[in-house]
């Protein structure tokens, strides 16, 4: 499926809320609310809109950490990497998890309450992941930016 315009515009729309009605999803790209909803339909049979999802306040909810951990794996044989990926699935605080090149493995975003419980989920999780060699942690300061919008050109 090839995004027209009014694809893009219904897709931006929906990145900036997901709980906007059809009549007023319609309204604001031009189009009758049944050609919206239709082409809002095939977005989501064509995996263009993955879900739906309410974006907590990670303040509000008691998580106000970010740490980011560079993982370095024994070996990097394929089934380590299912190991580790399959293990880190698993623990509720990881958020992000991308394989990586350069000098680590994996990069994790993790979301704590504070150091405290950094250290418990270092000692009890990170480090009891399968294969694991190293562990670097890097500790965010504070959020400068934090999209939810992918840019559609």
């Amino acid at each position: 499926m090839t995004l027209d315009r009014f694809d893009k515009l219904i897709l931006e729309a929906l990145q900036r809320d997901g709980r906007i009605s059809n009549v007023q999803l319609a309204a604001l790209v031009n189009l009758s609310e049944s050609a919206c909803l239709r082409r809002v339909r095939a977005l989501e049979d064509d995996g263009f809109i993955d879900r739906y999802a309410a974006l907590l306040s990670q303040i509000k909810a008691g998580l106000a950490g970010n740490i980011f951990v560079h993982i370095g794996l024994q070996r990097e044989e394929q089934s380590e990497l299912d190991a580790f990926e399959e293990a880190v699935r698993n623990i509720p605080e990881v958020m992000e998890c991308y394989l990586m090149t350069g000098e680590f493995d994996y990069l994790l975003r993790v979301v704590v309450s504070d150091m405290a419980d950094f250290e418990r989920l270092h000692k009890e999780a990170l480090t009891r992941l399968p294969g694991v060699a190293r562990v670097n942690s890097s500790v965010a300061i504070r959020t400068v930016l934090k999209k939810t919008e992918l840019p559609l050109r």
